[in-house]
């Protein structure tokens, strides 16, 4: 409703393939060429399989953070800038959930028979295909997935892809380092069940929480408390007794089996590359729950810029600006951004350095993201704060002179290889770059107009009824340390039709004892 009301919910009503057309459709917006404040939340109320077959649930793909500004919906921040703060809050101060009676999220069960035959259990859930023509099962995309460390008695949430085998048996893709698998093989070693929970829609803050990566311990229900600043309601599943949100749409139940394990995949990936198969886990499902009215949660994923890029780099980049400026202190640094396009976030990451930055803390600012998650700053640039790090062109200009190979590149070894496509040729180990880009000197000032003569033009454009402007950084010239009152007064007398008192200052200046493009020297500046 709050998405409808800001004018980022599309409804469609036309019949839709979840199968083949479904997430096709949403990601034309994410590779169509349109600006990310252009995206939107599709609800799809009429989805049809290939098969034909007409399902009750409506199916809601973009929700969650097809943009920023959804995202900010989502979390009930009051602007952008308040997103940082909120997560840094939450980190501090989780708050731990309320456990109560009963919630919505369970006001349908289906258990036993109702688990059996091909058109019960999982298949009545219109789980769409992620990546047609690639992946070999629909997908759960937008996943909570919850599970309880034996030892401690802790939960654990993660963002963990499920692959649609049965009615009643999903196969689901925990990696080697995520919170589940590692309770997983605590399970194995009693030689029992892990009993686990997949929740598909939910509080938003609950499902923001689940994607990021926090310390060993930290229950992400409680942090998505603290992000909220109140607990989150939960309820006692209906066939183990892990607690999942009262709020939740659905609720896969079941149990993860500790003997065996199923081939899973291929499916896309977030690094740009279909998954192969792999064996991952069988979780043989109990209990479905879900509201009466529940809406089906899937997000776009894979390729990047995605649904779940978003979700991660809203949180990320204010993290990673915390971490440096607040926690380690570094004087200067003003800005983080996470190249998000193709390369998923955590590879590529620039650093906006103050002009008066200190080379030592711009190096220390440099090491410190390459380190502060093992799978982020692979390449870390710093560019003074003119450059828009989300514009690969202003970057490479920042490159193409403000940065000298010799001097200001380090190769840094021993780096993990992390989160990337299959191939034979990966090596054990890969290593990571660290790049100054910045200014090292005043350089003259940047050849376009200054911005009153840009704005005015500008008027004259739009007046004349012309297409509508864009405009990208740098639009105007400004100054960069190199330029003296002289010329700014030349450059005045120019533009106010006097440039020919300009050419007889420039008379007073002639000299027959000087080489062609010899520049003027200071004393006659």
């Amino acid at each position: 409703a709050a998405l409808d009301r800001a004018g980022l919910l599309l409804r469609i009503t036309e019949e839709v393939n979840k199968d083949t057309v479904l997430h096709p459709l949403v990601r034309w917006q994410f590779r169509g060429g349109m600006a990310e404040n252009d995206r939107k939340a599709f609800l799809f109320t009429n989805v049809v399989d290939s098969r034909g077959r007409h399902f009750a649930f409506p199916v809601i793909v973009g929700a969650l953070a097809a943009n920023a500004e959804i995202y900010r919906i989502g979390l009930g921040a009051k602007d952008l800038a308040e997103i940082g703060p909120l997560w840094t809050r939450a980190l501090v101060s989780p708050i731990e959930p309320r456990l109560v009676a009963s919630g919505p999220c369970q006001d349908v069960v289906h258990v036993g028979a109702d688990l059996q035959g091909e058109n019960n259990g999982l298949g009545q859930l219109p789980i769409p295909i992620s990546t047609p023509g690639f992946d070999s099962a629909p997908y759960l995309t937008a996943t909570c997935v919850i599970s309880r460390d034996p030892d401690t008695g802790i939960q654990n949430m993660g963002t963990y892809r499920a692959s649609l085998k049965a009615p009643d048996r999903l196969v689901v893709m925990m990696s080697g380092s995520s919170g589940g698998q590692a309770h997983w093989k605590k399970y194995r070693e009693r030689n029992t069940p892990m009993p686990l929970a997949i929740v598909v829609g939910c509080p938003p803050a609950v499902a923001y929480s689940a994607p990021q990566k926090v310390r060993d311990g930290l229950d992400e229900i409680a942090l998505a408390g603290g992000l909220v600043g109140g607990p989150i309601d939960v309820v006692k599943a209906v066939s183990h007794d892990l607690l999942v949100p009262a709020d939740a749409e659905f609720v896969i139940e079941g149990f993860v089996r500790i003997d065996e394990l199923e081939p899973e995949g291929p499916f896309g990936e977030s690094h740009g590359h279909v998954a192969l198969e792999d064996y991952n886990f069988i979780l043989d499902v109990t209990a479905i729950t879900h509201r009466r009215d529940a809406v089906f949660v899937s997000i776009i994923s894979q390729v990047t810029p995605s649904e779940s890029s978003v979700i991660k780099r809203v949180a990320m980049e204010p993290l990673f600006l915390a971490h440096l400026r607040d926690q380690l202190g570094i004087r200067g640094i003003k800005g983080v951004a996470m190249h998000e396009p193709l390369t998923n976030l955590r590879p590529v990451i620039m650093l906006q350095c103050a002009p008066d930055m200190p080379a030592t803390e711009v190096w220390r600012a440099l090491q410190a993201a390459s380190v502060l998650q093992a799978d982020s700053g692979k390449i870390v640039i710093a560019v003074d704060d003119d450059i828009d790090p989300n514009n690969p062109d202003t970057l490479l200009w920042a490159l193409a002179y403000r940065m000298n190979p010799e001097l200001d590149i380090r190769i840094v070894p021993g780096r993990g290889r992390g989160h990337g496509p299959r191939t034979d040729l990966r090596s054990v180990t890969d290593s990571g770059l660290l790049i100054d880009a910045r200014r090292k000197a005043p350089t003259p000032p940047l050849a376009l107009p200054k911005r009153e003569y840009m704005e005015a033009a500008r008027e004259l454009w739009n007046k004349l009824g012309l297409p509508p402007l864009s405009p990208q950084m740098p639009w105007y010239g400004y100054t960069m340390g190199h330029w003296n009152e002289r010329w700014d007064s030349m450059a005045r007398t120019a533009a106010d039709g006097g440039y020919m008192d300009n050419g007889k200052q420039a008379a007073a200046g002639r000299r027959s004892d000087i080489a062609p493009n010899s520049p003027v020297p200071p004393a006659q500046r």
